[in-house]
């Protein structure tokens, strides 16, 4: 089992005929990803790698081929409608890989997302990738494996570097979500750790987190509150000074909360074990396990 996506998940992939779009989908497809359609106005009636039927809208696509899933390789200026037509047309999962949305756009794209019974993942995100069974965005497939352990970041680079100590050292992962750095996201901590908890297949957690806002205090509340599997923890930018954005668009401290220090006295204060470098992620998990 794992979150979001499987072996149900029928997958339409939105600008497939772009740079990313097209590298991306051949890499999701090797992987063994059920790419059913893809979409990129005035190219309807071609196909991808002579196999993946291409349309001119969304809508076209899901009425044709049952997709359920999508994945965003638009434009920035454009991303934010292909969240629009995504779920406009009923797709029920969105992943928008796309970085440098504005804010203002997202505003109005997740509450369309919301009413339409749909999750988005992302921006801005490296998207998702079950070992062995799917992979929807850019999470490289050869550095995972599968396993027991769940892995939720804000950091895509952070991503790969705990996930290759993990199978460097045996221990696989269920599924592994990069919810992205915006100040705007679909889908939260708290929205993976709810489903991590009831996944059967997931027995631990490591939780990635990054200085700016309060997402990582109020996913470490839910953990102490609802969380009965064990849950590790790192937070990115220790070194950050206050005021200076680091990396992600949401990566920036004001006033206290957003700090790295904060964030990890809030994690230790609720029973999330904290590691000071990626490095110490197994010795971590191989304790509480």
């Amino acid at each position: 089992m794992s979150i979001f996506i499987g072996a149900d998940t029928r997958l339409l992939v939105q600008g497939i005929t772009g740079r990313d779009g097209s590298f991306h989908t051949e890499q999701m497809m090797a992987y063994g990803t059920r790419v059913v359609a893809g979409v990129t106005p005035g190219k309807g009636g071609q196909r991808f790698e002579d196999t993946v039927p291409i349309f001119d809208t969304v809508a076209g696509a899901v009425r044709e081929t049952g997709a359920n899933t999508s994945v965003i390789y638009v434009p920035a200026a454009g991303a934010a409608a292909a969240v629009f037509e995504a779920a406009d047309a009923g797709v029920r999962f969105i992943v928008c890989i796309t970085e440098g949305l504005p804010v203002l756009d997202m505003t109005t794209a997740l509450p369309f997302v919301d009413e339409r019974g749909a999750r988005l993942l992302g921006p801005n995100c490296p998207g998702l990738i079950s070992p062995g069974r799917c992979k929807v965005g850019i999470i490289p497939g050869n550095i995972c494996a599968p396993g027991r352990v769940g892995v939720v970041s804000r950091s895509g680079t952070l991503t790969y570097e705990i996930i290759h100590q993990l199978s460097t050292h045996g221990l696989g992962q269920s599924t592994c979500v990069g919810i992205g750095g915006d100040p705007l996201i679909g889908t939260s901590f708290i929205h993976c750790l709810q489903a991590f908890q009831a996944d059967a297949e997931t027995d631990a957690v490591v939780m990635i987190g990054e200085i700016g806002g309060t997402d990582e205090q109020q996913a470490a509340a839910w953990v102490n509150a609802h969380m009965t599997k064990p849950v590790v923890g790192f937070i990115a930018g220790q070194t950050a000074p206050p005021g200076r954005r680091m990396g992600h668009a949401g990566a920036i401290i004001s006033g206290s909360s957003g700090t790295a220090a904060e964030k990890i006295q809030a994690f230790e204060a609720n029973g999330i074990a904290v590691m000071r470098r990626p490095s110490e992620v197994v010795a971590l998990l191989r304790a509480r396990l």
